[in-house]
């Protein structure tokens, strides 16, 4: 379990594709103190578990399922990506309960600026808006995110630049992808409703 405050972001050193698995190696710039072969860390919102932590770097073998239906498929060698360890027992919940389960994918279809703030408004994929309220929770590439706008189609987030500097949200442009995971309290309430109905 994850809360959506992104530690710091990582740089992907490592893509290989192996017959089971793609192998991903991210240079965590210190970002992994403590953290051991088997602890659960959120890659861009994808919660992935640790293979090794060494000289600086992690490295995950990464399900080929996962790979398709996150925008993990979309990395390259080099890319900044954002990085989260799990919540321990005890910890501040800073953002919203994030489980690093990732929805689907979702394209940024507007960006704008407002002095140091940015608005992104991000059509996601089928059956997402279900999950998305005015106010409510979304984690964005892993980054916990309050709803400031909602149609049928498409939801709207304001981040503000200490959020912008710290993860690769700061150079999202119009047409980029991103890993959506649509709140956990949503889903629970969406799914006694639908057991209620039925």
């Amino acid at each position: 379990m994850f809360s959506g405050i992104v530690s710091g972001q990582g740089i992907v050193v490592k893509i290989q594709t192996l017959p089971r698995h793609i192998r991903v190696g991210i240079r965590h710039q210190g970002l992994g103190k403590g953290i051991r072969t088997g602890d659960s860390v959120a890659v861009n919102g994808c919660c992935l578990t640790v293979i090794t932590n060494r000289a600086g770097t992690f490295q995950f073998d990464v399900l080929k399922e996962t790979w398709k239906r996150t925008v993990l498929q979309h990395t390259r060698v080099g890319e900044k990506i954002n990085l989260e360890s799990s919540l321990r027992l005890g910890d501040p919940i800073g953002g919203h309960l994030v489980a690093g389960h990732v929805d689907g994918i979702g394209r940024i279809t507007r960006r704008r600026q407002n002095k140091g703030d940015m608005f992104l408004e991000i059509a996601p994929p089928s059956g997402f808006m279900r999950w998305v309220v005015m106010k409510g929770s979304v984690a964005v590439d892993g980054v916990s995110l309050t709803v400031s706008h909602v149609d049928r189609f498409r939801l709207g987030v304001w981040v503000i630049p200490h959020t912008l500097r710290l993860t690769t949200l700061g150079w999202k442009q119009a047409g980029d992808f991103v890993n959506l995971e649509g709140d956990l309290f949503a889903k629970y309430a969406q799914k006694a409703l639908t057991r209620q109905r039925s």
